[in-house]
């Protein structure tokens, strides 16, 4: 790994992040394949919170935040920080200081393959992370690492640019060239589970509605009135 801070990085498109943002992690990650979604240790450390944006990717040492701070200036208004470790790590590598930096250039909120803090006062400022670990402790500003190059994060390859959707569900990554397709996917799906929803809401049963009846048939499922009858 070479400590280089890449300045300049194609960011996905604003409307399709839009899009992904309002339909959530669970139809965006359909939408995609069932590919791009975080090991689910990956946790929002207070509930309610749902956020997209492009990525910022950060490739730090564990027990060493100083590539956050560096990562800090290449942050534009929208983006998700997206923090993976060269090792196993669940030190408090962030809190309520680098938080208020983040917040003052707009970003959204922080993925992080480690530990952060100050989780009372980052829900207090409103400001979601999405953390493996909440502890205490503190880290160093020693080893370089590097900024805006592809990273790993909870199991998943992410490039700078691409599109991060975190919410209650955990975070998904869609790459910046599949954007534009997967949230047109993503919202058609979206419409279509609201009919769905409504129509289960009158009582109608997802056996009916989904034709399962028949193809439970064919893989042998009976139905017997009486337990003797088993």
């Amino acid at each position: 790994m070479k400590p280089v801070v890449v300045r300049n990085i194609k960011r996905a498109d604003s409307n399709a992040v839009g899009t992904l943002e309002a339909v959530g992690v669970s139809t965006a990650h359909e939408a995609l394949g069932r590919f791009g979604l975080m090991k689910p240790y990956l946790r929002p450390i207070y509930a309610g919170a749902q956020i997209a944006g492009p990525a910022v990717t950060v490739l730090a040492q564990p027990g060493d935040n100083w590539m956050i701070h560096v990562a800090v200036e290449q942050c534009q208004k929208g983006d998700v920080l997206v923090v993976g470790c060269t090792a196993d790590n669940t030190d408090g590598m962030f809190g309520e200081l680098l938080a208020t930096a983040l917040r003052a250039r707009g970003v959204k909120g922080l993925i992080i393959d480690a530990g952060c803090r100050d989780v009372k006062a980052l829900q207090e400022m409103d400001f979601p992370v999405w953390s493996k670990a909440v502890s205490a402790k503190g880290t160093v500003k020693a080893t370089l690492g590097a900024v805006n190059v592809p990273v790993v994060c909870a199991g998943v390859n992410v490039d700078p640019g691409d599109a991060v959707v975190a919410d209650d569900d955990g975070v998904v990554i869609v790459p910046k060239k599949d954007c534009v397709e997967t949230a047109q996917k993503a919202q058609k799906r979206f419409d279509d589970e609201d009919g769905k929803r409504k129509r289960l809401a009158a009582g109608e049963l997802g056996l009916d509605m989904y034709n399962m009846r028949e193809g439970l048939a064919k893989a042998g499922l009976r139905y017997v009135d009486n337990p003797e009858d088993v």
